[in-house]
């Protein structure tokens, strides 16, 4: 899974064909948010289990050698859905929201509300879609109220000008807060755009659900006749 503390976004992400659009002349390059802490975690785990896998193909005797073979066939694909997969790309006509199994393209007219409670979710054509990629913290956000709370107390009487108050306070939020914030002021934006408009799509990540489920068959049937 992602990692609980970490998102972070990249406005200077290269553009992918049909998700920007240009504004006399200038290409618009979209906002990537993705978890830097997730990505980790999956090479880690990607790399113990190549080490393992390999390993057993070529030392193991028997029934090994193929059980290893299905069981990197089966994890694999998974370990990359849950973990180096999921992204949020934020153009200025449209979201979207790239999650383990699932990729959703959202108009931001059709996008009614981008939250973050528990977990980060933005509201459109009447369902709910997570965003895996920018996972919420309740750690890191009593870490910022304990920061803004300490603030607060060494500066009573509000000594520093508003703007530097302001932009200390902003950099104390939680990062998944300020992800979601820009997010709702992208959508606010950007709503009303002529190129903005349209229903949401939905499409299945067949090239994660396909290799997944062809090494769980071959698993079983490799336990199943040795």
């Amino acid at each position: 899974m992602t990692s609980p503390d970490d998102s972070s976004h990249d406005s200077s992400a290269p553009h992918e064909p049909g998700q920007g659009s240009t504004d006399q002349g200038t290409e618009y390059a979209d906002r990537v948010y993705r978890s830097p802490g997730g990505i980790a975690g999956g090479v880690l785990l990607l790399a113990i289990g190549a080490w393992l896998g390999i390993d057993a193909v070529v030392r193991g005797e028997g029934r090994t050698p193929w059980v290893a073979l299905a069981g990197l066939l089966f994890a694999v694909p998974l370990v990359i859905a849950f973990t180096v997969r999921p992204a949020v790309y934020a153009g200025r006509d449209r979201l979207r929201v790239r999650n383990p199994f699932r990729t959703i393209t959202l108009p931001w007219g059709s996008v009614e509300a981008v939250r973050a409670g528990y977990s980060s979710e933005v509201l459109a054509g009447g369902a709910k879609y997570q965003m895996w990629a920018i996972p919420v913290s309740l750690r890191q956000r009593k870490r910022a109220g304990r920061r803004q709370a300490k603030a607060a107390t060494e500066d009573p009487f509000r000594r520093t000008s508003v703007q530097v108050s302001a932009d200390a306070a902003e950099a104390q939020r939680a990062t998944a807060d300020r992800s979601i914030d820009e997010l709702r002021g992208l959508a606010e934006t950007n709503a009303e755009r002529e190129g903005a408009q349209g229903e949401p799509e939905v499409r299945w990540a067949f090239e994660v659900i396909a290799p997944a489920v062809a090494g769980i068959v071959l698993l079983a049937v490799v336990l199943a006749i040795t």
